[in-house]
C-alpha cells in the first residue's frame, strides 16, 4: 500500500540541490534460446514448461555460452560508441533470489563486454544531450514471482508465492551510465529521452523488441542530490523496474523532490531500493540496498572466457544500421518538418510505419497526414498502439493513391480507412462494397451543379455580384447530393462557371 511521503515543491528541490542521476537499462535479448542452455525464450509456454537441468541449476549440469548473445552485446556495444573487451570474463553473483533456481546470477562484474562509451540524445526543444556509458554487460534474467493474497501484489501481505522459472536463464544486457550531472531541472526529461533513444538504438538493431510493458526493456533509476557547489555526490536511491518512458521521468522527479524535503529538514537518505507506483508516481521503500562486495562475486568457473577477435569485432561493426538519431535528422530533412513535428511523431510510435508507408509508394506528406491524424485518433478511441492497429503501411499507402488518382476524397478516404479497420478488406475492396468512389461523370455533376442553383436562386444572384464565397453553400448543397462523392473542387469549378463568374 503507497503511503504518504513528504515532498518540497520540484522548482525549491532545484534552487537548493543539483540532481545527480544514474541509470542502469536491463534489456532482454530476442534470441531463440536461453543466455546458457538451448531451452526456448518463446512467450506463452505454461509455467515450467521451458526448463532443463541447467537452468535449474541441478548438480553436474554445465553452461554454454549463446554465441547469439555476444553478438547482440557487441553490436549494442558499438551502437554505444564503447570499447570492446579483447577478453572478458563471466562471474557469478551471490544473492539470494527466490526466483533464481541456481541461487546465483551468472554476470559480468570488473570485465564486461563493452565499456567507455556515450549515446547522445535529444530533448523537446532539439537540444542534444550527451549520456556517457559506464559499461554494457551480459547476464541472465531470474524466473517470476506471483505473490497471491493481499491487495498490492507484492509478498508483503500474500498468502503464497509461485514460481515460473521459464524466464530464469533469458539473456539479458545491462546498460550502466555514468553518473549524468549537469541535466539541471531537465534531469527526469533527460532521463526519459536517454531511455527513449536506447529503446530506438536496441529496435534498430533488431536485438530486442525491447518492449516495456513487457518487461523485455526495464530501468532502475538511480538519483541522489548535491547542496548546490558541492563537489561530492549525495547518498543514493534505487528505483527499479520501471517500465515505462513516463514512468521514468515520473520517478526521477518524485524522488528529486522527496530527497530534498528529507535532506532540507535535516533528515540523512538512506541507500536503498524504491518501489515505483503508477497510480500517484510516488516511490516507497523496498530493502536497504547491497554494494558489490554484499554480492560476493568470483568469476565463473564453467564458463571459458569471452575473447572477440578485432576481425569480428570490425566485420559487426561495418553491419550497423543507421543509427536512431542520424536517421531522425536525414528524415526531418526529407520531410522538411521542425524537430516538434519529428517529436510528435516519435511520440506516437508513427516514424517507422510513416517510413514504411513511403517505401509503399506514398508521399511523405500523405504518409504523415494519415498515420498522425485518422489512425492516431483511431489508435487513441481504441485504446491502442499505432503499430497494433488493423490496417498496414501498404494499405495506408495505396489509399494515399486512391486520393491522388481522384477515385477518392479525403471524407470519403476516412470511411475506406475505418472499414479496413474494422475488418471488412482491403481499401479497394472497402470501396467497392460501400460504393464510395468519387463522382467523376462530368454529366452527373453538371446536373447536379444545375439543381443545385435552381434549388439556391438567391445565392446563385450573390455569386453573380461577385460574392464568389458564397459559392460554399451550393458546393455543400451539391457535396450532400452525391453522398459526398464529389470532387469538391470540381463541383466549385462547374458552379462558377455556369453563373459566368471567374474563380
Amino acid at each position: 500500500m503507497t503511503t504518504t511521503t513528504d515532498l518540497v515543491s520540484y522548482e525549491d528541490a532545484l534552487a537548493s540541490y543539483d540532481p545527480v542521476m544514474g541509470l542502469e537499462v536491463h534489456v532482454e535479448l530476442g534470441t531463440a534460446t536461453k543466455m546458457f542452455c538451448g531451452c526456448s525464450t518463446a512467450l506463452g509456454a505454461d509455467p515450467n514448461t521451458q526448463t532443463c537441468p541447467v537452468c535449474l541449476g541441478l548438480p553436474g549440469a554445465l553452461p554454454v555460452v549463446n554465441a547469439t548473445g555476444v553478438e547482440s552485446a557487441i553490436k549494442i556495444g558499438l551502437a554505444l560508441n564503447c570499447e570492446i573487451a579483447e577478453w572478458c570474463r563471466f562471474a557469478r553473483k551471490n544473492y539470494f533470489y527466490p526466483d533464481m533456481p541456481k541461487n546465483f546470477q551468472t554476470s559480468q562484474y570488473d570485465e564486461p563486454i563493452a565499456f567507455n562509451g556515450y549515446l547522445d540524445v535529444q530533448l523537446e526543444d532539439g537540444e542534444v544531450f550527451r549520456v556517457e556509458i559506464e559499461r554494457a554487460h551480459m547476464e541472465e534474467d531470474t524466473g517470476k514471482s506471483t505473490h497471491v493474497g493481499g491487495a498490492t501484489g507484492r509478498i508483503h501481505g500474500a498468502s503464497h508465492s509461485l514460481l515460473d522459472y521459464n524466464r530464469a536463464g533469458i539473456p539479458l544486457i545491462e546498460i550502466v551510465t555514468k553518473p549524468i550531472t549537469g541535466a539541471g531541472e531537465r534531469a527526469p526529461e533527460v532521463a526519459r529521452a536517454y531511455v527513449r533513444e536506447l529503446r530506438e538504438l536496441i529496435r534498430a538493431l533488431g536485438v530486442s523488441e525491447a518492449r516495456m510493458e513487457m518487461g523485455q526493456m526495464r530501468c532502475d533509476v538511480n538519483l541522489s542530490l548535491m547542496p548546490k557547489g558541492a563537489d561530492k555526490f549525495g547518498t543514493r536511491s534505487e528505483t527499479k523496474n520501471v517500465n515505462s518512458l513516463r514512468s521514468v521521468e515520473r520517478a526521477a522527479r518524485f524522488e528529486i523532490q522527496r530527497h530534498a524535503a528529507v535532506l532540507s529538514s535535516g533528515g540523512t537518505i538512506v541507500q536503498e531500493t524504491r518501489h515505483f507506483h503508477e497510480d500517484t508516481g510516488s516511490t516507497t521503500s523496498g530493502r536497504v540496498k547491497e554494494e558489490a562486495e554484499d554480492y560476493r562475486y568470483f568469476p565463473e568457473p564453467d564458463l571459458v572466457p569471452v575473447a572477440p577477435s578485432r576481425e569480428w569485432v570490425e566485420e559487426l561493426r561495418g553491419g550497423l544500421p543507421e543509427l536512431p538519431l542520424v536517421r531522425r535528422n536525414r528524415l526531418r530533412g526529407e520531410w522538411g518538418v521542425s524537430a516538434t513535428d519529428m517529436q510528435a511523431i516519435l511520440n506516437a510510435g508513427a516514424l517507422d510505419l510513416i517510413v514504411a508507408t513511403i517505401d509503399a509508394g506514398a508521399d511523405a506528406a500523405s504518409a504523415r497526414k494519415w498515420w498522425m491524424g485518422e489512425l492516431a485518433r483511431s489508435a487513441n478511441e481504441s485504446g491502442t498502439v499505432l503499430d497494433e492497429l488493423a490496417i498496414t503501411p501498404a494499405q495506408v499507402a495505396r489509399v494515399t493513391e486512391l486520393v491522388a488518382e481522384g477515385d477518392l476524397n479525403d471524407k470519403l478516404a476516412r470511411q475506406v480507412i475505418e472499414g479496413v479497420l474494422a475488418g471488412e478488406g482491403t481499401p479497394d475492396e472497402v470501396v467497392e462494397k460501400r460504393g464510395l468512389k468519387v463522382v467523376s461523370d462530368e454529366g452527373a455533376l453538371t446536373a447536379a451543379v444545375d439543381e443545385a442553383i435552381a434549388g439556391n436562386p438567391a445565392i446563385a444572384d450573390k455569386i453573380r455580384g461577385g460574392k464568389v464565397a458564397a459559392a460554399g453553400a451550393l458546393v455543400g448543397a451539391v457535396m450532400k447530393a452525391t453522398r459526398g462523392q464529389a470532387d469538391a473542387a470540381r463541383v466549385k469549378e462547374l458552379i462558377l462557371a455556369k453563373l459566368g463568374v471567374e474563380g
